[in-house]
């Protein structure tokens, strides 16, 4: 097996971009005068072009931080859109639907359930009503109000008729 032909595989490491890349050259490697200097020329380019670059963007961003100004654009604004365009985002996952629909069965069979539940109490609610010890302790109850009537009727029509229209207002207060 050729070595030179390893490429990703072989036992080097890749040398990454930027500074990590101009240390990664080797000290054996020698350039003649002529390529030194093309090669410092470039550098002085590239550098110049990273100047310039970083000058535009610095104008670019200025100008939209003007434009956004002009529109009423702040950054509360900016973090709602970015809330909203994000929520979007999460609600458009397959996880985030599937999720959605299996609470939205579970909530429907919850409903069914409470409902279910609420017959339940309604009938035994009905059972209780139609016992005979609620019937029962129904008509004790309608004995004593009507005794209490009776006591009442009593104690007005000893009193007199000027005496009941002052007793009825005060019930009536009651």
């Amino acid at each position: 097996m050729n070595t030179d032909r390893l490429g990703l595989l072989g036992t080097d490491p890749v040398p990454e971009a930027g500074e990590d890349a101009v240390a990664a050259i080797g000290a054996t490697e020698t350039l003649s005068e002529e390529e030194q200097e093309e090669l410092r020329r470039e550098l002085a380019k590239v550098e110049e072009e990273i100047q310039t670059l970083s000058q535009v963007l610095a104008a670019k961003e200025k100008h939209l931080a003007e434009i956004k100004r002009k529109l009423g654009i702040g950054s509360l604004q900016e973090l709602r859109e970015n809330l909203a365009r994000g929520w979007q985002e999460v609600t458009a996952m397959p996880a985030y639907k599937k999720t959605s629909e299996t609470l939205s069965q579970a909530g429907q069979k919850a409903s069914a359930a409470f409902a279910s539940v609420g017959s339940v109490i309604t009938k035994k609610l009905e059972d209780v009503k139609n016992s005979p010890t609620f019937k029962s302790f129904e008509e004790k109850v309608e004995n004593l109000k009507a005794s209490r009537e009776v006591n009442r009727l009593f104690v007005l029509s000893f009193l007199g008729p000027s005496l009941s229209l002052v007793w009825v207002n005060h019930s009536k207060n009651i």
